[in-house]
């Protein structure tokens, strides 16, 4: 497998496996993944099998802003390529892929790339059956988030560098 960034000819793919792994009222629709390429692709880094298959993404903008508000999600404007932190939108990996440290290794790179960009950190939003996981690549649990992306209960983690 590989990563690599995107570009606007992934959005039909990326558009797919977000679907599958977030309910619909939490997952970017293909406008907004189009917005985010249009702005920000080498913000997404993808895990692709050998023959070109998307496996699982990462993607996010950078901000100045230390807290990633809903407003982020749907204004690709709002990105700062110089920004401070990286956000992350989300981390999906297909279901047949998952248990196989896939997410992980995304998750590695990003921060990787994050770290050698000069930014601050890395800050994201999870469900509660999510913070230990986070919390193995040195994310801190910042407690209840202010988010109600998709109507649910988010939970603001932090990965300062």
């Amino acid at each position: 497998m590989r990563i690599r960034t995107a570009s606007m000819a992934d959005l039909d793919a990326v558009t797919a496996v977000e679907a599958v792994c977030f309910p619909p009222t939490e997952a970017a629709s293909r406008a907004e993944f189009a917005n985010r390429l249009a702005v920000y692709p080498n913000h997404f880094w993808l895990l692709e099998e050998d023959d070109g298959t998307l496996v699982g993404f990462i993607n996010g903008m950078a901000a100045d802003e230390p807290v990633l508000r809903d407003e982020l999600y749907e204004n690709a404007a709002l990105h700062k390529e110089d920004g401070a932190w990286q956000m992350i939108f989300g981390v999906n990996t297909l279901p047949r892929y998952r248990g196989r440290g896939c997410a992980a290794q995304v998750m590695a790179q990003m921060i990787a790339d994050a770290r050698a960009q000069g930014r601050r950190g890395c800050v994201l939003t999870c469900k509660d059956h999510l913070i230990h996981y986070y919390e193995r690549f040195g994310f801190q649990n910042e407690g209840c988030s202010a988010s109600t992306h998709g109507g649910a209960r988010w939970y603001d983690m932090r990965l300062t560098f």
